[in-house]
């Protein structure tokens, strides 16, 4: 025969709003952490990617989100004009141009 025994805490009020405090408490902790580790570097990557395509300049060696290298060869407001290769001209739009390549090595 199996037998349950239930206690219950005298008092039962200030236990449960302990309890609820400690779990905002945290509740607040985890969100800290996570803003620091996770949101916070994120808007700091977007916000230099921002930067970058803003300061695009003609000749800048540059590779889009296709993996499409090539040398910016006209810039406007919405698009660059890429040359990919000899006499070979593409249009991206700014937001698919990913990072320079210009230190890069030449292979």
């Amino acid at each position: 025969m199996r037998t349950f025994v239930f206690l219950q805490e005298q008092g039962g009020q200030s236990a449960q709003g302990g309890g609820s405090l400690n779990f905002l408490l945290m509740m607040g902790l985890i969100f800290v952490v996570m803003y620091f580790f996770m949101i916070r570097p994120q808007q700091k990557r977007q916000k230099e990617l921002r930067k970058f395509r803003e300061e695009l300049k003609k000749g800048d060696k540059v590779v889009t989100s296709g993996g499409i290298y090539g040398i910016v060869i006209e810039i406007k407001d919405a698009y660059a004009i890429v040359e990919v290769d000899t006499n070979v001209k593409l249009r991206f739009d700014k937001s698919t141009i990913l990072k320079d390549m210009s230190d890069a090595p030449a292979k």
